[in-house]
């Protein structure tokens, strides 16, 4: 594992860290530097901007709701915020849709960030400090053309879905929705270091978050201080590895939603991601089924400069979070493909050593699990 965990660092990402839970062993580890200017070293407690991994967050908000009768899954979600999405598309969209990225609004960034399209990190730079509404980056999805139908398959993955479930959680709570996420959720599950950041700046020890934008940034830039305002709901969260083990563990296990909801949840439907693979998406969580080593559970989530992955075998035996602090590194080829980069390798091989070794955790500071290990 440790081998595995400083390749990934020699294939060119500055610093990258993780936590595997096997066997009733815990494993955490870190390799690489935080800042590249000092050489600062990264260490595996350090706090991530957790990117998607939020969805999952604002999902299981949702299904609270659900059980307590004040939102209903497959009702349109015109009847709750008819302003936000008016019209015959407010009255087609359901709640469902919009967990399992089947409504069909587009994703709104490539209008938050304009310059995006004419392959220019300017927009980035501007942004930084900019305080979004999320009204202003919904109507930026609802005012595009859409994606696809309402409903139909393969769905389309977009952020707008996740800042309308945002906006439905305070329409029906009466609390801002960041709010209603950390009682309910970040505090039930017992987390100690997750929560919305206040501002730009990240409390706690983090890393530098290293932006490269397919080599329009290079050397790539550090975006670790950012206004998050234009993900909110969607993927603002900062945690731990620490943390994201046990959020999947206590939520996979039954402690933050009932069963039924959990069920409801692991309904997935193909749904094509950002990157334009096909991924099989329920209501806020990935499926990722991988042969020999069974199906596991989680999401994973980019911003600028921060990646993050979270999943767990579905018997809640085995546990991996990985975050890095370099994102798009893939450079494009002459017809604007983005070519393959041996850090993908690296990763491909974590991934397959945390989630596929057979029996316990094997590295020199593993240590026996808290009891939160499902």
């Amino acid at each position: 594992m440790k081998s595995a965990l400083e390749a990934v660092h020699h294939a060119g990402i500055p610093g990258a860290f993780a936590e595997v839970r096997a066997a009733g062993q815990v494993w955490r580890e870190a390799s690489g530097v935080a800042d590249v200017r000092t050489g600062r070293p990264v260490t595996p407690g350090m706090r991530q901007r957790v990117g998607s991994i939020t969805k999952t967050f604002t999902a299981a908000a949702i299904m609270q709701q659900v059980e307590q009768g004040r939102i209903r899954l497959d009702a349109p979600i015109g009847d709750y915020l008819p302003r936000l999405v008016p019209g015959e598309r407010g009255r087609k969209i359901t709640v469902r849709m919009l967990l399992n990225n089947t409504s069909g609004l587009p994703d709104y960034i490539r209008y938050a960030f304009p310059s995006l399209q004419d392959m220019s990190p300017k927009s980035l730079d501007d942004n930084r400090f900019r305080r979004f509404r999320p009204a202003e980056l919904i109507g930026m999805g609802v005012d595009a053309p859409p994606a696809g139908e309402p409903g139909a398959t393969p769905g389309v993955y977009s952020n707008t879905n996740y800042l309308l479930l945002g906006e439905l959680l305070e329409h029906v709570t009466g609390a801002p929705a960041e709010e209603y996420i950390t009682r309910n959720v970040i505090e039930r599950a017992r987390l100690r270091h997750t929560g919305f950041p206040a501002g730009p700046r990240i409390r706690g020890p983090h890393s530098r978050m290293y932006e490269a934008l397919w080599g329009l940034n290079d050397p790539p830039r550090d975006y670790s201080v950012y206004d998050m305002s234009w993900t909110g709901t969607g993927a603002a969260l900062v945690s731990t590895m620490e943390d994201l083990n046990r959020f999947y563990g206590k939520l996979l296990g039954g402690g933050i939603v009932s069963r039924s909801s959990l069920a409801e949840m692991r309904r997935t439907v193909p749904v094509i991601a950002l990157d334009g693979t096909t991924i099989q998406y329920g209501l806020g969580l990935h499926k990722v089924d991988i042969r020999g080593c069974g199906t596991f559970w989680g999401h994973d989530g980019t911003v600028w400069g921060a990646g993050t992955i979270s999943l767990t075998s579905a018997d809640g035996k085995r546990q991996m979070s990985v975050a890095v602090n370099l994102q798009r590194w893939n450079q494009p080829d002459s017809s604007g493909k983005p070519q393959h980069h041996p850090i993908d390798d690296a990763l491909k091989t974590l991934y397959q050593r945390a989630m596929c070794d057979n029996g316990s955790v094997h590295a020199e500071n593993a240590s026996q699990a808290p009891e939160t290990t499902p």
